[in-house]
Formats: structure tokens, sequence, C-alpha cells
């Protein structure tokens, strides 16, 4: 049997305001298994992204446990959860959150400056992952010289910089067309194919088609948990110019 990559027991996220407790993630048992492909789809407001950002080590639960690759994060520091995100996760959000000033790979690289690796290693991990997600003929290019579908292929090759068994991504089409939105979703299939967990938080249904597991969360907790057929959109993403 598979691995779980992720593993809640009775998980919760609470928050104080006004006077008001605000149950965002409420007790919550989850399994996610290594080399899944998982739509996480709510509204806004449903408790979503504050579960992503708990996966993503982001924030803290406010209690039970939460095992990443099969390590209790609780019994973690703060530097050792920092540790633990850079290697256990790559994550890619709506906004792309590219140094602007920094070429492509550049940007790619920062995941391993923060571990130190040889700076001779950054790079060619760096060209290397371009060249995957389409982009080996603009390594050398800024932001601002990328299209958005462009710019969400550099996150996406700088969240998998450490080969992180955990790849989130925080509505990663939402700032995206339609035709660029079925690419880069595409490109998370493909991805998937060589064995990467992927978690895809989003609102949008046909965002959360794409995945072969789809999870309705609500009012901060599981409405319904069931496999599906993804939709392949069928781009060739190494043709791609968006």
């Amino acid at each position: 049997m598979s691995r779980s990559v992720v593993e809640t027991k009775g998980l919760t996220r609470t928050f104080y305001q006004g006077g008001q407790v605000i149950e965002a993630v409420k007790p919550l048992d989850l399994i996610i298994k290594h080399g899944e492909l998982v739509a996480i789809q709510g509204t806004s407001g449903s408790g979503k992204s504050t579960l992503l950002h708990l996966l993503a080590l982001l924030d803290r639960p406010t209690g039970g446990s939460y095992f990443l690759d099969g390590t209790d994060t609780a019994q973690m520091s703060d530097n050792e959860q920092s540790d633990a995100r850079n290697r256990l996760t790559g994550i890619v959000f709506q906004n792309f959150y590219l140094i602007p000033y920094a070429t492509a790979a550049e940007n790619v690289m920062l995941p391993g400056l923060y571990r130190r690796t040889p700076h001779p290693n950054i790079r060619r991990r760096a060209e290397e992952l371009l060249d995957s997600v389409g982009l080996g003929d603009r390594i050398n290019f800024k932001p601002s010289s990328l299209s958005g579908g462009q710019q969400q292929r550099v996150a996406i090759a700088r969240a998998m910089f450490n080969n992180p068994p955990l790849l989130l991504a925080d509505e990663p089409t939402g700032q995206l067309d339609t035709n660029t939105s079925n690419e880069i979703l595409d490109l998370f299939g493909k991805i998937n194919e060589t064995g990467k967990t992927i978690i895809i938080v989003t609102h949008d249904p046909l965002t959360a088609d794409s995945a072969r597991r789809r999870i309705i969360f609500k009012d901060g907790e599981v409405q319904s948990d069931q496999k599906q057929v993804s939709v392949r959109r069928g781009t060739n993403t190494a043709d791609s110019t968006t």
C-alpha cells in the first residue's frame, strides 16, 4: 500500500475575532497517499486556504496532529518547520510571487540557496527545471518579460527545486485566462504522472475537474471526498508560449 504524504488526525484551526470563536478548520481526519492528484474545492470562507497554510507549515494548528511524509510536525520548532517546509513541500501561489529584478533561473534557484547547495548545482538544476516546464529559452528573462502563464511555470519550477514529496497549489489558475489555465492544469497532470503528490486548492469546479480526487470543503470541514476521472486538456507544454 502506498505511504501517506499527508495525514491529519483531529486537526483544527480556531481564530478569535471580536470576541467570537471562528472554527476555520474543524476536527479533520485526512489521508493523502504518495502520488495522488487532489483538488480541495470550496467557496471563499470555506476554510480551504487555512487548511492549505496548515499543510504547507505556514501556520500552526490549534489542535490535533499533522504528519508530513511520516514526520510529526507538532514536535518541530519554528526553525525545524521552516526547514521541513523547504525540503518537503513546494508551494505555488495565485500571484506567482517572483522576484521582479531576478531572472527566471535566479527565481527558480531560491530554494536551493536557502539550502546552501553548491552554486554550480543550483544553476544546472534551475535550467533543467525550466526546460522541463517549457521555458528552456526563457532562462535569463525577468518576470516583466514573461506572460502570466510563463510566470506561473517559473513558480512551478521553483516549487519543484528541492524535489519535495508534496506540491501545494493555491488557486494556481486564478490570474490566468481559460486557455492558459488549461495548459497549467495539464502541466500539473504531467508532473503528477512522474509520481509527484499534488494538492490544488481552488474555488473553481473546472479546475477541480483536472484532479483524480475531489474534496469539497465547506464551513471548515469535508462535505464529500470522491475519486474521479480527471479531465486532461491535451496541450503540449513544451511547445506552449503562453
